[in-house]
């Protein structure tokens, strides 16, 4: 399935919406995909003069790929230079995700940038590729190659990506793409910074249980999802089994595009056997 696909729904009755994905490597359905679609559902009944700025989502229950999931949008407000939207994605268990976006008609003011990008990592043709997905393109920073720096938190990632079918100049459907993406590194950042102190892969496949509990994205400015940004994560905090994980995503050129915040749940299966 590529992504034209995943980022296509159905309608099926006013304000509803359905759309489907693949099936992944863990089984169940990935979390970036549910809210890039939600996201896509809310954008689908605002006023295209209108661009979403920031999106808030909970992870409910684990999707089932076997199912589509049908998408109900709520519309909590119109104004004249915000609008409001409220989306439950919902399969045959019931409400899996919920969702809430926020669109903003363009307004002139000051453009500041306060986040520096990184310097001194390795550009993307610098480093090897390893994705799950045939949707993007993932590049993993070395960890030893992330080098000092000035971010608070721990567990560092940070990796290049890029989605692989070429998008376009809409801004929605980058903001969409990018939804799509911005739930691949979190969990990194946190198992990181976990006292166990091991890889991600080594330690989710073997140790631990882990699951996306909330989802927030703030879009700052324009950017191209086909084309190569660094998704730059640490983790803040870890207590009772929940892990924060704050990014930042800057173009190759260095322009901060998005920041991305999520809890994870990250369980030791061992202390449960």
């Amino acid at each position: 399935m590529e992504l034209r696909d995943i980022l296509t729904l159905t309608d099926h009755g006013p304000d509803t919406f359905v759309g489907s994905g693949p099936r992944y490597p863990w089984g169940g359905l990935y979390g970036g995909q549910i809210v890039a679609q939600a996201l896509l559902a809310s954008a689908t009944t605002v006023d295209p003069g209108l661009d979403v700025h920031s999106v808030r989502a909970y992870f409910i229950r684990r999707g089932d790929h076997d199912q589509p999931v049908r998408y109900e949008v709520d519309r909590i407000r119109d104004g004249r230079s915000f609008c409001t939207r409220r989306v439950v994605a919902r399969q045959a268990v019931g409400a899996i995700l919920n969702l809430e976006a926020s669109f903003q008609a363009h307004e002139d003011g000051p453009d500041l940038e306060n986040v520096a990008p990184p310097v001194g990592l390795p550009r993307p043709d610098e480093v090897e590729s390893g994705s799950w997905s045939p949707v993007f393109e993932r590049r993993f920073v070395p960890a030893d190659l992330l080098g000092d720096t000035d971010r608070s938190g721990a567990g560092r990632a940070a990796a290049w990506l890029k989605v692989l079918e070429e998008v376009g100049d809409d801004r929605l459907r980058n903001a969409v793409a990018l939804a799509y993406l911005s739930d691949d590194l979190p969990t990194d950042a946190v198992v990181r910074a976990h006292p166990l102190g091991r890889e991600p892969h080594e330690v989710l496949e073997k140790v631990m249980f882990s699951a996306s509990l909330d989802h927030t994205i703030w879009f700052h400015r324009p950017m191209r999802a086909d084309a190569w940004h660094l998704h730059d994560f640490t983790c803040q905090t870890f207590v009772g089994g929940r892990g924060l994980a704050t990014g930042h995503v800057f173009t190759e050129e260095g322009t901060h595009v998005a920041t991305i915040a999520q809890e994870v749940l990250l369980r030791d299966n061992r202390a449960r056997r």
